[in-house]
């Protein structure tokens, strides 16, 4: 089978590229022709054997270019005529779409379906679903200015976020953002996907709040590797956190919460905007970004894990990565999150930004040791896909 993968990015940026690597890779492994498809890049690690791609394309930064915004980012002749080279010469059976907006834009779907009455072949047509973009404008259904999550678009139309600046606080290209959505929604552009793979219920709820999406939609978790032996990892005397250091993610919170319990170790690994925040903070060892090996050993040798995310989180991998290390984890009830965390057996929840009881949850788990060791136990039990039994199940929705 040979297949297209689409995103954005093409190299090492967040979540969906490492998705789209690892898939890509495993697809491969399986005996599969895979190539991709996005913006040029000088990072780019994955392409197509024409070589051909779309110009970077910063939605934050240039000056005259962003008089072209209002045109690119709603439709890119570009992206459309680029991509109509790849297919023609890869001859793709399915075209996996992932994050494509504003970049790339929806003109690659219709790019898809011209080549497919051209060819007089089908094309699946699949994608999935990192983030609530088709719902939400911003993408993060979260208020830029107070950080407080917002489904406004979701219950009384795209012109919400307009009217919030929901979009880097921008009026314009909030404006932007909410004619793109609603071109597309009247024109139902995405009633021309075939399945749209939500890696939570959470997700998949948001997203079938409309009426084309709903009946595409199916969840699919995301697969996770387990890259160590965690019981050969003794644990120690430390609690971490692990991911971006930024505010969405609840480290506010969380640093609040440490300078009060100052007799607590805590380890950070990551990196973000806040770093120079956490470095004043005498009982936090920071540990500097961590990957592979590295990373899972550090979150092996933690007694619990904290994930304090104060936006809706879609199926984050820290919190499978945590468990599948057998350490528990202490999260936020938003989003995907509880779908991942059985209360009182592979973790506990707390109210997002709720300092006072996370504080008391933190407490609580460090002076009962026993309690975290049970729980560790338990996460002995839990199962997510590799990305090998992932990927079968992929290749169940991409068959005809």
């Amino acid at each position: 089978m040979k297949i297209l993968i689409v995103n954005k990015f093409l190299y090492p940026n967040g979540g969906s590229e490492t998705y789209i690597f690892k898939l890509g890779n495993e697809l491969k492994r399986q005996g599969h022709e895979v190539e991709y498809f996005g913006m040029e890049h000088e990072g780019r690690i994955v392409g197509n054997h024409v070589q051909v791609y779309t110009r970077n394309m910063d939605f934050h930064t240039g000056k005259l270019q962003k008089l072209l915004y209002p045109l690119k980012i709603i439709y890119s002749g570009e992206a459309a005529k680029k991509i109509r080279k790849v297919l023609e010469a890869f001859k793709p059976d399915v075209v996996h779409l992932n994050n494509f907006n504003f970049q790339l834009t929806p003109s690659v779907i219709y790019a898809v379906k011209k080549y497919e009455r051209k060819c007089k072949k089908k094309i699946k047509l699949v994608y999935t679903a990192h983030d609530s973009q088709l719902v939400c404008p911003n993408h993060l259904m979260q208020n830029p200015v107070t950080l407080a999550c917002c489904d406004a678009c979701l219950k009384h139309g795209a012109f919400q976020c307009a009217r919030r600046k929901c979009i880097h606080g921008s009026r314009i290209k909030s404006l932007l953002g909410s004619f793109e959505m609603v071109i597309y929604k009247k024109l139902r552009t995405y009633q021309n996907l075939d399945t749209i793979i939500c890696p939570s219920q959470f997700l998949k709820e948001k997203l079938d709040t409309d009426s084309v999406l709903c009946k595409k939609t199916i969840v699919l978790r995301n697969f996770v590797d387990q890259g160590i032996q965690p019981e050969l990892i003794p644990k120690q005397n430390y609690v971490l956190y692990f991911g971006r250091f930024s505010q969405e993610k609840g480290i506010n919170t969380l640093l609040t919460v440490c300078r009060e319990l100052s007799g607590i170790p805590f380890h950070f690994a990551g990196s973000g905007p806040m770093e120079e925040e956490i470095k004043q903070i005498s009982n936090i060892k920071l540990c500097g970004f961590l990957e592979g090996d590295a990373l899972f050993r550090e979150i092996a040798g933690a007694r619990f894990v904290v994930f304090p995310s104060e936006c809706y989180e879609n199926c984050p991998f820290a919190v499978m990565e945590a468990q599948m290390c057998h350490t528990p984890v202490l999260g936020s009830d938003l989003g995907g999150i509880p779908e991942l965390i059985e209360e009182g057996v592979t973790g506990e929840l707390f109210e997002s930004g709720n300092v006072s009881l996370l504080t008391q949850k933190i407490k609580s788990l460090w002076e009962q040791p026993d309690r975290t060791e049970r729980y560790s136990g338990n996460c002995k039990n839990v199962k997510f896909d590799c990305v090998e039994e992932y990927t079968k199940k992929l290749l169940k929705l991409y068959a005809y």
